[in-house]
């Protein structure tokens, strides 16, 4: 019979590093940290080490952190296809090509608006971050379209790192990789999720183990210093051994960042829909899998440096970013800490403002025929709480 004690024991929330790390703003050190989550919540001496061990690193992180800053997100809501088990507000492409030049126009009056009170409030951006969906969906034109959108507008000289996900192997080329250096971008995501084909063609990812060996070979050659890989633990079809096999291909490529996730089963997943279709992977065989990947990952010089969980995770466990010294992602560690403010925009993203004793939130609309119809809308949204800015947290 398999172990039913959970790895993070009577733990429900999804930042256990937020709460390790306010344990040590108490005064406690890290022996205490992880005694108090063994003793008290119940976790196992592993995601006790990691809450305490991930905590301390994300306060040295923070140190730098600008005290006038805040980050930018903007989110690309297009996808090539759905892959089966994510419910983010994505959309094919396929069904919204012609949706993506007008997204794109309403894009930039937000980002125009924006701006002002950025500006108006000195505020100083310290991290840009573009999600999605897969904003490399976007071709080389329209992503050089956006990219000066938001140079133009916003004062980026003073950022510390510019991300954008490209996580479909099957839609990077030159020409865009191009575009994202000439316009600044430090950082990009390039995610197999699975080096193993079969799965791949499991969960919808309509790219070839190659093609990701070919968008990390490219992306090399035109000069990105700092990509993230990710993967993840428990798909359909997945062994534990073919995991390993991810994993240390992966790792033989020598990315800067590798994020181990696992598989969650999300409400509006294909996955979760039609959960009788698949195969789901047992608690006990994704604990192996994150198990291989954390000692092999620490064998070749990785620290775990951001953690969060998500509902309905497989075995209760976690996703976790692992990056070689001085190159952990700063955006993912100040939205995962709840630390910075960050000013979201596009459809789906949501501002998060950082205040003394609270976090206000400003959700844009999802559908992106919504936001680009409401926009201004959504514009005003924003600037109703404009004031909100003023307050240091």
């Amino acid at each position: 019979m398999e172990n039913t004690k959970l790895p993070w024991g009577r733990l429900t929330g999804i930042r256990p590093a937020k709460i390790a790390r306010k344990l040590f703003e108490k005064g406690l050190d890290e022996a205490s940290v992880k005694e108090k989550f063994l003793s008290f919540y119940g976790a196992d001496d592993y995601r006790s080490t990691l809450a305490a061990r991930i905590a301390k690193h994300e306060l040295e992180l923070m140190e730098g952190m600008f005290e006038d800053g805040i980050s930018l997100y903007v989110g690309i809501p297009f996808c090539p296809s759905r892959c089966a088990y994510c419910s983010f507000i994505s959309f094919s492409v396929e069904k919204t090509a012609e949706l993506m030049e007008p997204y794109l126009h309403a894009l930039q009056k937000e980002i125009e608006y924006c701006s002002d009170f950025v500006k108006k409030y000195g505020k100083r951006i310290e991290t840009v971050y573009i999600g999605g969906g897969t904003p490399t969906t976007l071709s080389e034109n329209q992503l050089d379209f956006l990219l000066k959108s938001l140079r133009k507008s916003f004062d980026l000289s003073e950022i510390k790192e510019f991300s954008v996900e490209a996580g479909r192997p099957d839609t990077i080329t030159p020409e865009k990789l191009f575009v994202m250096k000439e316009n600044g971008v430090t950082r990009i995501s390039l995610n197999p999720q699975s080096t193993t084909p079969a799965v791949l063609k499991t969960i919808g990812r309509r790219h070839t183990t190659e093609q990701f060996y070919e968008a990390f070979r490219m992306a090399r050659s035109a000069g990105f210093n700092n990509i993230n890989t990710d993967i993840i633990a428990g798909l359909p079809g997945e062994s534990v051994q073919s995991f390993k096999n991810t994993v240390d291909t992966v790792i033989a490529l020598n990315p800067e960042e590798i994020t181990v996730h696992t598989m969650s089963l999300k409400r509006a997943s294909v996955i979760n829909q039609n959960i009788d279709g698949y195969k789901l992977t047992s608690g006990g065989e994704v604990g192996q899998m994150l198990s291989y990947a954390a000692e092999r990952l620490d064998k070749f010089g990785f620290l775990p440096y951001y953690m969060y969980r998500q509902r309905n995770i497989l075995g209760g466990y976690e996703n976790t970013g692992f990056a070689k010294p001085g190159f952990e992602c700063l955006y993912n560690v100040y939205i995962m800490e709840e630390v910075q403010s960050i000013l979201a925009l596009g459809a789906g993203a949501s501002t998060k403002i950082i205040l003394p004793d609270d976090i206000e939130r400003i959700f844009n609309v999802k559908e992106p025929t919504e936001y680009i119809g409401r926009i201004d809308e959504m514009i005003e949204r924003k600037f109703k709480e404009e004031n909100l800015w003023i307050t240091k947290p």
